[in-house]
């Protein structure tokens, strides 16, 4: 069995009396893309940061490609990290960045970070400063797949794009993931992004991981089930209720059938979107959009 790219036990993270991530455990295989899903505060830049060594645990434990996160020099060089707003240095041309680039990573990729400017369409001596937000978000793209990591990790890296420059972004690291043979985690908010790219899935609310799959086994073992009030009380092991609502008349339930087995009368699938927000709503409290359609 291959090493996980990320395995957590207990993590927590607390800022003061503010807990920014709380008792979360984790074991996501190598050659993933990985989407971290979840509302804004919920723990997912803390976690990424977690993993890219910037910052330290409060308590619990972390490995990244089986080792401690930025334990040293070599376990550096193994992670590519691109922070929310895509940091790149406004005086430096575009070229300067790969030659910056090639300093600072013993294995970087000459051949590959060129080509891969001229294919985007990127002037090499143009100020990072004069790029457009697309731009930047491929030039950091670029520097952060030519160390040639094992593990690329971006933090929302297409929130401030146009869904042109994001759904090209998204192309090219696709791209670079078939061509380079990495595993990747990446968060967003937007969940047809992630439907669109990612393999893997991890939702994070109230600073807890509230689901962890890989996204083809979740949306085929979470159903939404509709019968007469009173007839879904008893349901059989392993079928978990993440969510109900309930009528005079009717029950409706979104459930999650961990053997993998479902065979209940009237269970249907849900997709991907409604699934993550009935979790979402479940940890804050709130009743699911997806069953208050059903109200009679």
């Amino acid at each position: 069995m291959s090493t996980p790219v990320l395995s957590t036990t207990a993590l927590t993270k607390r800022y003061g009396r503010h807990t920014a991530l709380a008792e979360t455990t984790l074991d996501i295989p190598a050659g993933r893309i990985v989407g971290l899903v979840g509302p804004n505060g919920a723990g997912k830049s803390t976690l990424l940061a977690l993993a890219a060594g910037l910052i330290r645990p409060t308590s619990g434990h972390i490995e990244v490609l089986g080792r401690t996160p930025a334990a040293d020099a070599a376990q550096l060089a193994r992670v590519g990290f691109v922070a929310q707003d895509t940091p790149v240095y406004a005086g430096l041309s575009v070229a300067d960045h790969l030659r910056l680039g090639e300093h600072l990573n013993p294995a970087w990729d000459r051949r590959f970070a060129q080509a891969r400017i001229a294919q985007i369409g990127l002037d090499p001596a143009k100020k990072a400063g004069r790029l457009s937000g697309g731009q930047k978000a491929q030039l950091a793209l670029t520097l952060a797949a030519a160390k040639r990591p094992e593990l690329l990790i971006f933090d929302e890296p297409v929130a401030a794009l146009d869904p042109l420059a994001r759904r090209a972004f998204l192309q090219n690291l696709m791209a670079f993931v078939a061509e380079l043979d990495i595993s990747v985690i990446l968060s967003s908010h937007l969940i047809g992004d992630v439907e669109r790219v990612c393999d893997h899935l991890v939702v994070l609310a109230e600073s807890r991981v509230q689901v962890a799959g890989e996204i083809d086994d979740l949306t085929a073992n979470h159903h939404r089930i509709v019968g007469p009030r009173g007839s879904l009380d008893a349901l059989p092991d392993g079928i978990h209720v993440i969510a109900a609502d309930h009528t005079p008349r009717q029950s409706t339930l979104i459930v999650h059938d961990t053997t993998g087995r479902t065979t209940l009368d009237g269970a249907e699938p849900i997709g991907l979107e409604d699934m993550v927000l009935t979790y979402l709503h479940r940890a804050e409290g709130l009743t699911a959009p997806t069953l208050q359609e059903t109200r009679a």
